[in-house]
């Protein structure tokens, strides 16, 4: 896409406290969560800019924000994406929306915030990144940017031109007319068919997205269904937080690379599996503090030498535990792929990370690059992973008998007949899993590049 793709809708600031849950209180019989990790990240339509600023492309959110603490926070991590934001006046306060979460489950959510854009004035820099725009997203959260008028006047005006993908929001405004695509879930579409909700909306294709069972798109010819055809999550796993806004955005872009919209629904359903298969939301959050207290990669229950204490930790907040391991000396795309879809599989996601000696007998006296601590906090900087071992030996063969992973991952360059570590697995009852990597990327070739 050379023109920029413009997402339009509200805002909020999104945080996940995330702990475990092992008493109820005495006070009344509901659970104690005991916190041990707090993330944030953008929500609503900031969720949809940041997803969509990965794939490279210029993104420009037009959004209301507030100048309260929530709100600079929330400008902080868009700007930090590489997202550029058109403000709108916020009346208000900035929504946070904050989610206790044991296990892999949401325990409670709580909403603070009451901002609006409804009435604010219009910079006169929003028509100008609307009329400029390779494709245009609407993420409707039902917060007033799609209710103001001359917001939906210059949206009216994009449709004839551009593709423009609204995702609605019951409590939103009703797309204008003309619309790419309109993609409610079954739950927003309360009951109506996608042709029904077409006619209403005077929409060229209306997709009601289904979950797990894909979608089904009709459009003026009649109705198709678009199963999901690449998943690895297993039933039940996967946070869903932030697939619908993985959906539009996939959508938005391959109807602005001049695919038709059955294609663009094909790939907006995989992709939206995908994500959640890749652990979701989690993926683009980062570490926060709250309450002055840090909770930061280099806390102690992240990176341990201690296997025992990481295996009874993460043990207890039940689940499934699941490993991978490596070297990691770079960290690439390919990496961050890999961890995200092991930590789909289960619950809670340990990296078995080689320390500097076994790097070095692995891979000769000039590597690692980069110091096994530093490879660790990155490591621990990635809200996919809970804990990251550091261990000697050339296989992790030791730690595994220790750590007892319920799944022990790696990448689909190996062959089961690779792993000497997995009949280790397979002794305590655990399966080995060989995911797909992604082609052209490797540390060892990275380092040889740069050193050329």
């Amino acid at each position: 896409m050379t023109r920029p793709l413009v997402i339009v809708g509200d805002s909020m600031l999104d945080v996940d406290i995330e702990g475990t849950a092992t008493r109820l209180s005495p006070e009344a019989p509901v659970p104690v969560v005991d916190a041990e990790r707090v993330w944030q990240r953008p929500g609503g339509a900031g969720l949809a800019a940041v997803l969509a600023a990965r794939t490279g492309c210029e993104v420009v959110l037009v959004t209301a924000v507030g100048d309260d603490a929530d709100g600079r926070a929330l400008t902080d991590l868009l700007a930090e994406s590489g997202v550029r934001i058109v403000a709108l006046e916020l009346t208000g306060s900035t929504l946070c929306k904050t989610r206790i979460r044991a296990a892999g489950h949401s325990m409670l959510r709580l909403d603070r915030g009451d901002g609006s854009a409804a009435g604010s004035p219009l910079p006169a820099r929003v028509a100008e990144v609307l009329d400029q725009a390779g494709a245009v997203c609407v993420a409707d959260y039902g917060h007033g940017v799609t209710a103001h008028g001359e917001i939906r006047e210059l949206l009216s005006r994009a449709a004839p031109r551009v593709p423009v993908v609204w995702d609605p929001h019951p409590r939103g405004s009703d797309p204008v007319p003309d619309c790419w695509l309109v993609t409610p879930n079954h739950a927003e579409a309360d009951g109506c068919s996608a042709e029904v909700l077409r006619e209403r909306w005077s929409a060229k294709a209306v997709c009601v997205t289904l979950g797990s069972k894909g979608a089904l798109l009709a459009t003026g010819t009649g109705s198709v269904h678009h199963p999901v055809t690449h998943s690895t999550a297993r039933p039940g796993h996967g946070d869903t937080c932030g697939a619908g806004d993985r959906f539009a955005i996939a959508a938005t872009m391959s109807l602005a690379a001049g695919k038709d919209v059955q294609d663009a629904v094909s790939d907006a359903v995989n992709a939206a599996s995908r994500f959640v298969a890749a652990g979701g939301a989690a993926g683009v959050s980062s570490a926060a503090a709250v309450g002055g207290t840090s909770w930061a990669i280099t806390d102690s229950t992240v990176v341990s030498s201690d296997i025992a204490d990481v295996r009874d930790r993460l043990r207890r907040t039940g689940g499934t535990l699941v490993a991978t391991g490596g070297c990691f000396d770079l960290l690439h795309t390919g990496h961050v792929r890999l961890l995200r879809q092991a930590r789909g599989l289960g619950d809670a996601l340990v990296v078995l990370l080689n320390s500097d000696a076994s790097v070095r007998a692995l891979k000769g006296p000039r590597r690692p690059v980069v110091a096994d601590q530093d490879r660790a906090r990155v490591l621990a900087a990635l809200a996919c992973v809970d804990a990251v071992i550091i261990f000697d030996e050339l296989s992790p063969e030791a730690a595994l008998a220790q750590l007892r992973p319920d799944i022990w991952v790696k990448g689909g360059d190996y062959t089961e007949a690779d792993l000497p570590e997995a009949d280790v697995v397979r002794s305590h009852g655990g399966d080995v899993v060989l995911l797909p990597t992604v082609a052209g990327y490797s540390s060892s070739n990275l380092i040889a590049a740069a050193r050329s």
